[in-house]
């Protein structure tokens, strides 16, 4: 069972290059750029880490998306709806790392649970 940890934390730029070099040089994050996905993954020195997505519809500039480790998607993503809350995207895969569901919490704050591939992630 998860420990229900925080695994993945996004924070959108409009420019994933230039979010990169200034996240890099104030907290020297690790950097893996993704440039086929406009996507940036960094990590900090106590392994913890992110990503990087260009801003968009989907990860508007301002919204810091939180990833917490789940053990079962849907059947959270069924509980996220009858708690009152509201699940914005399904459980997708992401090729060869995992799967990922964004919700919506009563209060309107936006959340993503995450299951990775490897069962010992962040367990």
């Amino acid at each position: 069972m998860s420990k229900r940890n925080v695994v993945h934390v996004e924070i959108p730029a409009t420019n994933v290059e230039a979010g990169a070099k200034f996240y890099q040089s104030l907290f020297g994050w690790k950097i893996q750029p993704m440039p086929e996905m406009k996507y940036t993954m960094w990590e900090a020195a106590d392994g913890s880490g992110g990503g990087i997505p260009e801003v968009s519809a989907d990860n508007p500039a301002g919204q810091v998306l939180v990833y917490i480790d789940s053990d079962d998607i849907d059947a959270d993503l069924k509980k996220v709806e009858k708690l009152g809350g509201k699940v914005l995207h399904p459980k997708t895969e992401i090729p060869g790392m995992g799967w990922f569901g964004i919700l919506k919490d009563p209060t309107g704050n936006v959340l993503g649970l995450y299951t990775s591939l490897n069962p010992d992630y962040n367990k």
